[in-house]
């Protein structure tokens, strides 16, 4: 019997609590975005609850996450998901110019 709650997002989310990560980009010409921060549960609280406070703009994107999730701390973004963090970069953009 396959339990469904490996299958079932809202519920994973509900068990474990908030995931999140935190990129990094200098934007150099061969600069990929980094991984800095990462975690689920007390600790993608605390990332959240910082962001916050420091007025870092945020996007969810759980799919996303879950994707940056398996990537190791101070690794570089794999080009699969260039586009996706690309237009996360350019909403902040937009973001920063507004404000």
């Amino acid at each position: 019997m396959i339990n469904s709650l490996h299958f079932n997002q809202k519920k994973r989310k509900q068990m474990n609590g908030p995931t999140a990560a935190v990129i990094k980009y200098d934007g150099g010409a061969n600069a990929a975005p980094t991984i800095i921060a990462q975690g689920s549960g007390l600790v993608a609280q605390k990332i959240i609850e910082l962001a916050k406070q420091n007025n870092i703009q945020m996007q969810e994107d759980e799919t996303l996450v879950n994707h940056l999730l398996d990537i190791d701390l101070g690794e570089s973004i794999p080009p699969q998901l260039y586009a996706a963090i690309a237009e996360i970069l350019i909403m902040l953009e937009e973001l920063e110019k507004i404000y």
